[in-house]
């Protein structure tokens, strides 16, 4: 039901406002995003509403995450829209800081995780990691939670953030929320705004060769290498799609196998025009 939603902007106030919310014995649940909200977001909300009795989301479109050439100029906002269906979902505050307070022109400190950055997204994405680690340490610092909410569509940014909270003792529990789709199985993405109509259909590809691999593995087929085939076989049977990566990996180490031998991340990313998409599941091989 939509109530009164409190909108602080101040990093001190924040702090301020969850140490007020930690002595009264509230216990804090939190969704960090970069706003322009969709059902995939507001999924994380319901979820994080289900973990605490205040829930805070962020909106926040963190420059550090961001590389010279990505889209942090162009990336959608609107609060004004954000904060209306954040309050429809009950959220009781949103914390939207500027890029000038979190980080002024003296600012020199990152966290930057040794091996997890260094696959999938790595490769196009230098330093992306290293902004997501920072900013998400960065705002558990000034909202405190108890609890936080992240979505399983961007797996590697999950897995990141759980190893960072056990190797530095964030007494925190990190949750993953399943993939939001549209009806034809798109997954929601801010970035899907960017998609023209032809464009849009050629990124089911990504969807579709999720699916695929999933049937393979069920009727058996165990090598990598021929279902990461087939996955970009049929992505590239589309118009105006160029693939970054379609990988099988560990899914807590993030390391390329061989085969699928036991429960197995299928990962893909996927130019469709001069949007950047990426799309995942779990493959989960059932033995005769």
């Amino acid at each position: 039901m939509e109530g009164h939603i409190q909108i602080i902007t101040a990093i001190d106030h924040m702090q301020q406002q969850a140490r007020r919310l930690l002595q009264t014995g509230k216990t804090i649940a939190f969704v960090p995003t970069m706003g322009y909200m969709h059902e995939g977001h507001l999924g994380l909300v319901r979820e994080g509403r289900e973990h605490g009795d205040t829930l805070i989301i962020s909106i926040f479109v963190n420059p550090t995450q961001f590389g010279p050439a990505e889209d942090f100029q162009a990336y959608p906002r609107d609060l004004d829209r954000d904060v209306r269906l954040a309050a429809s979902e009950g959220v009781d505050i949103i914390f939207a800081p500027e890029a000038e307070a979190m980080y002024d022109t003296a600012y020199q400190t990152y966290v930057d995780l040794e091996l997890l950055p260094r696959y999938l997204c790595s490769a196009s994405r230098p330093g992306h990691f290293r902004g997501v680690a920072t900013v998400v340490t960065k705002l558990f610092n000034i909202v405190k939670p108890h609890v936080a909410i992240f979505g399983e569509k961007d797996y590697q940014q999950l897995v990141i953030i759980r190893r960072m909270v056990r190797d530095l003792h964030f007494d925190i529990r990190i949750i993953g929320v399943p993939i939001v789709r549209e009806p034809d199985g798109l997954a929601m993405s801010s970035r899907n705004a960017y998609l023209s109509e032809e464009e849009r259909e050629s990124a089911l590809s990504l969807f579709q060769a999720v699916q695929q691999a999933e049937k393979n593995v069920a009727q058996g087929v165990r090598d990598a290498s021929q279902l990461i085939h087939e996955a970009s076989e049929l992505i590239r049977s589309y118009p105006y799609t160029k693939i970054e990566y379609v990988a099988l990996c560990d899914p807590e180490t993030l390391k390329n196998v061989d085969r699928v031998d036991g429960p197995t991340l299928i990962a893909l990313a996927v130019w469709v025009g001069k949007t950047r998409l990426i799309d995942n599941t779990i493959l989960e091989p059932i033995e005769n």
